[in-house]
């Protein structure tokens, strides 16, 4: 078998490390860094950074064809990615790609002097969460499964092809979420 072709946006934030934790796990990595290069993945990493600058880089087009790539194949978003993939953004309100029947709020957790590394749990079980201007899951719609928590709060979240983590999983040494992430595109489940 073909190892898995996963795209990661490359246009900002850590897209290295996302190809780094990749590559670990034996999937074969594209730096995604026009809208064509789409066509050849089989799921799409969309990292952290800052949204509006993503959308900004990204332009009309690109937005557009994320848009529809997100609506057939599997995508994982990680902070800003997960902002992205949200139907609804709040402080401040902004464009979103609608995949992921979501309220988020930006920097909920404060701001980047508020950064920490805290103690959740994927499951059951525990895991080290890197936290950095993290946003906030505020609404899950009704069919958006919460598969990671850190105290109260859901920070990880899927539904259908979609994946979604309000931290940083590829800035710790567990390996769990990326390889959830290539089960979902690999058999349809985590």
């Amino acid at each position: 078998m073909l190892p898995m072709k996963i795209g990661v946006l490359a246009v900002q934030g850590d897209f290295d490390a996302h190809r780094h934790r990749l590559e670990e796990l034996g999937a074969e990595v594209v730096l995604v860094r026009c809208p064509e290069q789409l066509n050849e993945v089989d799921g799409l990493v969309i990292p952290g950074g800052e949204s509006g600058a993503i959308l900004r880089i990204l332009g009309r087009q690109g937005v557009e064809k994320l848009k529809q790539f997100v609506r057939v194949k599997p995508a994982f978003g990680t902070c800003a990615g997960a902002i992205l993939l949200a139907k609804e953004i709040t402080h401040p309100e902004q464009e979103g790609l609608g995949a992921l029947d979501v309220r988020i709020r930006r920097n909920a957790y404060g701001r980047q002097i508020n950064s920490s590394i805290r103690q959740g749990k994927l499951g059951d079980s525990p895991m080290e969460m890197v936290f950095i201007r993290a946003p906030r899951f505020e609404r899950l719609g009704p069919e958006v499964e919460v598969i990671a928590t850190q105290g109260e709060d859901p920070v990880a979240v899927r539904q259908g092809k979609i994946l979604a983590a309000t931290f940083h999983p590829e800035l710790s040494e567990d390996t769990r979420v990326h390889q959830a992430f290539l089960d979902l595109i690999g058999n349809g489940t985590l």
